[in-house]
């Protein structure tokens, strides 16, 4: 058995942007339409820095050697690669949907394959189409990719209600993606709290937690975990504010009849999960690790973009883990959960 000490350190939280996918939905109204949500939920500020932002980093997110070159001044051997949440368009109709999944699923295996020994790939599926989902996580699979990135929800097709992750026509998803060991990703884009956060980045600093939080108790409370523990989902962020605001939903599920969706308590099910280390504080991160275990935790960048970490190492390092604790999270949770050892 490798020892994690020998392991390489893996960066699952690392993104790419996919000019194809964006020539394909071009023009389409549902896109402008898209935006000016975007704008009205972020504001004009946060717009206004977040397109200089993304692209001053265009050449780490599209060109491999400069992708490589940051790795190794980062210490990161290998790179788990999701495409841009930006790239969900869960706006889409079915027929665009598909499209758009199939092209972000071949142009991230085409981006692996040109370094395929350091990098790996997650695809994306039509949340808003559940219908869809499966088919395109199996196309994902076919590519070899390692799974799928999703979100939090989707907008119901047709304006129907939000699909939320217990809704129960994505059962057949679930289903497929624990049968075939495929990683599902969580990273959420967008929130629906819409105006209360469109000051200060609120939208991304409170809404991604938020949006983390609610989402992955949809999956607990509804009994999702229960019908599949041997699914492999990692959710972004360190799980946002559940994992270590979990005692408040333990308490009502022991108090309240109508919090009883799940068999056990719900921190329970934190030891079933997979959240990756990107909490900006040392302290967090150690309460993640206490609520879910050391061997739940993985190492995350959100690379490039400013609201990850420069230096993933240097913020796990900070923790003060035990040497087994720290090569556990560096890489060897990553290395056995993608059957990399």
């Amino acid at each position: 058995m490798t020892e994690p000490e020998s392991t390489p350190t893996i960066d699952v939280h690392a993104h790419l942007l996919l000019p194809e996918v964006e020539e394909a939905v071009a023009g389409e109204p549902g896109l402008a339409e898209a935006r000016r949500l975007d704008t009205r939920r972020n504001g004009s500020a946060a717009s206004a820095v977040s397109g200089p932002m993304v692209g001053a980093r265009i050449p780490r997110l599209t060109d491999v050697a400069v992708r490589l070159a940051a790795m190794d001044a980062q210490g990161v051997d290998i790179q788990l690669v999701s495409p841009s949440p930006s790239h969900y368009h869960y706006w889409a109709g079915p027929e665009l949907a598909r499209h758009v999944c199939r092209l972000a699923n071949e142009s991230t295996a085409a981006h692996c394959a040109k370094a395929p020994d350091r990098l790996l790939g997650l695809g994306l599926v039509p949340l808003q189409h559940p219908d869809l989902a499966v088919e395109l996580l199996d196309h994902a699979l076919e590519q070899g990719l390692k799974g799928v990135e999703i979100s939090s929800h989707a907008p119901g097709p047709g304006g129907t209600r939000e699909v939320e992750l217990s809704d129960p026509r994505l059962g057949d998803f679930w289903a497929r993606a624990e049968e075939t060991g495929a990683l599902v990703f969580l990273h959420p884009f967008g929130c629906t709290l819409d105006e209360r956060l469109d000051q200060w980045y609120l939208s991304n600093t409170v809404g991604q937690p938020a949006e983390n939080a609610v989402a992955l108790s949809h999956l607990i409370f509804s009994g999702v975990l229960d019908r599949r523990p041997g699914l492999k989902l990692v959710a972004a962020h360190g799980g946002g504010y559940l994992p270590t605001h979990i005692g408040r939903s333990d308490h009502a599920w022991r108090v309240r009849p109508d919090a009883r969706g799940c068999a056990r308590e719900p921190s329970s099910y934190l030891k079933q999960l997979y959240f990756d280390s990107l909490v900006h504080d040392p302290h967090v991160l150690r309460t993640l690790i206490a609520a879910c275990g050391a061997d739940r935790v993985l190492l995350g960048s959100d690379f490039p973009f400013d609201m990850g970490t420069e230096d993933p190492l240097a913020a796990l390092r900070a923790a003060g883990l035990p040497d087994p604790d720290f090569h556990a999270v560096r890489g060897a949770n990553a290395s056995a959960l993608l059957d990399l050892a």
